[in-house]
This record gives C-alpha cells, sequence and structure tokens, in this order.
C-alpha cells in the first residue's frame, strides 16, 4: 500500500517543515488538496503555497482539485509539475478532453468519484487514466469519519480495471487510519490518502508504517 498524508491536515505555519517530515518518514506522495469555496463548501491554497510545498518535497505531488472550471486550475498548476492531477468526474462536462489535455503537460491524469457517483460512471474513461481516487468522505473538509461503502465500491471499480486499463491505480481519501486500511488492501485499493491520521499522530513516521502493509 502506498501513502499519500494530505497536507489540508498539517500546520500551515510550518508547512515547510511538515511536508519535509512526511517526506522523511517514508510517504511516497504528498497529497495537496485544492478547494475553490464552489465545488465543495470550503477554500483551500493555490499556487503560490502549493510551490513552496513543491520545493520542500522530495516525493511527487499528487494534487486533487475539487473545483469548478477544471481546466483553469489544471492551467494554474501544471508549472509546478505534480505527478498526479485528480478531477473530479461530476463536475466536467469535458472528461476526455481534460485527462488528454493533462497527460499532454507530462502530468499522469487521475478520475475522482464521490460517495454517491459508481464506478460504472467512468468505466469507459478507465482505459486513459492512471488512477482513480474514490472519495470516502464528503469532499470539503478533513476529519471525517469513514464510509463504509467505498470498499464494495473498490472492488467493483478493481474489476472494471482488471477489464479496461489492469495498470489504474485506486486510491482511497477519506478517514483512513491502521483499523480500516486492511480492508481497504483486500478490496484491491492501491494508495491510501490519510490527513488527520498521519498528522495527528505522535509520530509521522510510526503512522506511515502502519499504513504500509
Amino acid at each position: 500500500m502506498l501513502v499519500a498524508p494530505s497536507i489540508l491536515s498539517a500546520d500551515f505555519g510550518n508547512l515547510a517543515q511538515e511536508v519535509k517530515a512526511i517526506c522523511d518518514a517514508g510517504c511516497d506522495l504528498v497529497h495537496v488538496d485544492v478547494m475553490d469555496g464552489h465545488f465543495v463548501p470550503n477554500l483551500t491554497i493555490g499556487p503560490v503555497v502549493v510551490q513552496s510545498v513543491a520545493r520542500a518535497a522530495t516525493k511527487g505531488l499528487d494534487v486533487h482539485l475539487m473545483v469548478e472550471n477544471n481546466t483553469f486550475f489544471v492551467n494554474l498548476f501544471a508549472p509546478l509539475n505534480p505527478e498526479y492531477i485528480s478531477f473530479h468526474i461530476e463536475e466536467e462536462k469535458h472528461p476526455h478532453r481534460l485527462i488528454q489535455h493533462i497527460r499532454s503537460l507530462g502530468i499522469k491524469p487521475a478520475l475522482v468519484l464521490n460517495p454517491h457517483t459508481p464506478p460504472e460512471a467512468v468505466e469507459f474513461l478507465l482505459s486513459e487514466v492512471d488512477m482513480v481516487l474514490l472519495m470516502s468522505v464528503n469532499p470539503g473538509f478533513g476529519g471525517q469519519s469513514f464510509i463504509p461503502s467505498v470498499l464494495a465500491k473498490a472492488r467493483r471499480l478493481r474489476a472494471l480495471c482488471d477489464i479496461y486499463n489492469p495498470k489504474c491505480l485506486i486510491e482511497v481519501d477519506g478517514g483512513v487510519n491502521a483499523k480500516n486500511v486492511h480492508d481497504l488492501k483486500a478490496a484491491g485499493v492501491d494508495i491510501v490518502v490519510a490527513g488527520n491520521y498521519v498528522f495527528k499522530h505522535a509520530s509521522y513516521q510510526e503512522a506511515i508504517e502502519s499504513l504500509h502493509i
């Protein structure tokens, strides 16, 4: 299991040190939640802050867009050279076009599904992406409880990936901890996003190691 701590739960007064700390503690990606206050009822960070994150990080950035006007934000963050940019299928009218655009920028494209959105919604896009992110909480805020139905959803998505794109990774974001990570792995999940669980832990290394199963 790969681990991508979400900096949404970090101490923003010491953000560079926090990013360096999770990288030194063995994380695999640095998850960056970008919210615009429209698609979700919260406002987070722009490219100036993420540029500082990128300078401090020794692992790839996993940029998760929770926004309206996806193409605008893709172009805004692309110069920072993240490893992934993911966008919500619920918001995008032309997902195939945007996937191609992200890949043309040298970035791995990824799709995101809200808790209510079935995996079949992206069935005919799976061959075009590197990852699908399943939200296991309602997007917008950290610290929420894990929605158990994502386990069945992950199993269905894994079956679809096996048909269309076996190399496509499955990521889960929201309420992940050492208690449910084993169930997620059994459901076919490859990457977990963990914010509160890592950043509220006394030892970032111990928290990340407990998810590396």
